[in-house]
């Protein structure tokens, strides 16, 4: 871990927590076992938005979904929400269900704006018709920035997607900004990149791919020339962030409508991100850079600054360790020592 780098909150329960009746869309992703997982230790009574079953995810191998109330519904409907908020009283809604897949999304746009857009304003409508929620933190990106000539990213840069899924965040947080700013929505955002970390079973994205293949004794596969950098943010910090902003904003209304970037401020070519799992699992392979990638951002990383003056927030996780937490789950997962 970071030395001395751990926030206040990061270092102990809180119990702001305790027995709070709090929603979490998107539960069986990759962050979101996550964060029930965290959630469930803070004492908090997890209601979960579960639209696929997922029987590998960390939600259900773990035997979370025996610790939490699951409803079965798409985020797009908006009275399904409403009655879910409503019967279980729910005080704090934390918004992760998305299509997070870029190559999905140019595929499949318009799947990736129903989901990502219309899941969005679905969910908060029915909070803003929903009078005991009290603070909604909703998952936007580092994508919904765009490109940019000018990083790090911070959070006054102008919003501007222009690829499917880019745009898709671009428009969700904006949304998000809309119902804080007319309806006086208790809303917060956060922006971080890309995520990484056990539990993900998506094996077209880089680091299960790569681990995967390193354990099968096959060539790791980089879609892209390998030079595309990216600010890569390990899942346990990514869950933590949103508890954190949910109870700053509770703390203090004038978070209202603002959004954080969250981020170990470190710049990581995709081939040195691979270098680095070789290095790590002591393996003489060599990547096979096969070029194909399109519509994506080129040059990528975020400035935290805000979020370590405004919330008090550090890192736990350095970029090395949560690859080493990294490559002992998928150990396990994958039944091999190797």
């Amino acid at each position: 871990m970071i030395a001395g780098e751990q926030s206040a909150l990061a270092e102990r329960p809180s119990a702001f927590w305790l027995d709070r009746p709090t929603l979490v869309t998107g539960a069986t992703g990759l962050l979101g076992g996550w964060l029930v997982k965290r959630l469930i230790e803070s004492g908090a009574d997890v209601v979960c938005l579960v639209r696929d079953w997922v029987p590998q995810s960390e939600l259900v191998r773990k035997s979370l979904l025996e610790q939490v109330k699951v409803v079965r519904s798409d985020v797009r409907d908006q009275a399904q929400l409403e009655r879910t908020l409503g019967e279980y009283e729910v005080d704090t809604v934390i918004h992760l269900a998305a299509q997070t897949i870029v190559g999905i999304a140019n595929r499949n746009p318009v799947s990736t704006f129903e989901t990502n857009i219309a899941g969005t304003w679905s969910l908060l409508e029915a909070c803003r018709r929903s009078p005991m929620v009290k603070q909604i933190v909703i998952a936007s990106s580092d994508k919904a920035y765009g490109d940019h000539e000018v990083l790090p990213y911070t959070e006054d840069a102008p919003l501007q997607g222009r690829h499917p899924y880019d745009v898709s965040k671009s428009c969700s947080d904006l949304i998000a900004q809309s119902y804080a700013r007319t309806y006086a929505l208790p809303v917060a955002i956060t922006r971080c990149g890309n995520f990484y970390g056990g539990g993900d079973l998506n094996w077209n994205r880089l680091v299960p791919g790569t681990i995967r293949s390193i354990l099968r004794g096959q060539r790791p596969v980089i879609r892209s020339d390998g030079q595309y950098v990216r600010d890569y943010f390990y899942v346990e910090d990514g869950a933590l962030v949103n508890l954190v902003l949910a109870e700053s904003l509770s703390q203090n209304p004038d978070l209202r409508g603002q959004a954080f970037n969250f981020s170990i401020e470190s710049q990581v070519t995709v081939v040195e991100l691979v270098e680095r799992l070789l290095a790590f699992m002591r393996s003489d392979l060599e990547p096979e850079i096969r070029n194909e990638a399109t519509n994506e951002i080129r040059h990528q990383y975020l400035s935290a600054e805000k979020a370590r003056r405004v919330l008090g927030w550090q890192p736990t996780f350095s970029l090395d360790e949560g690859l080493r937490r990294t490559i002992d789950w998928y150990k396990a997962f994958l039944g091999t020592r190797a």
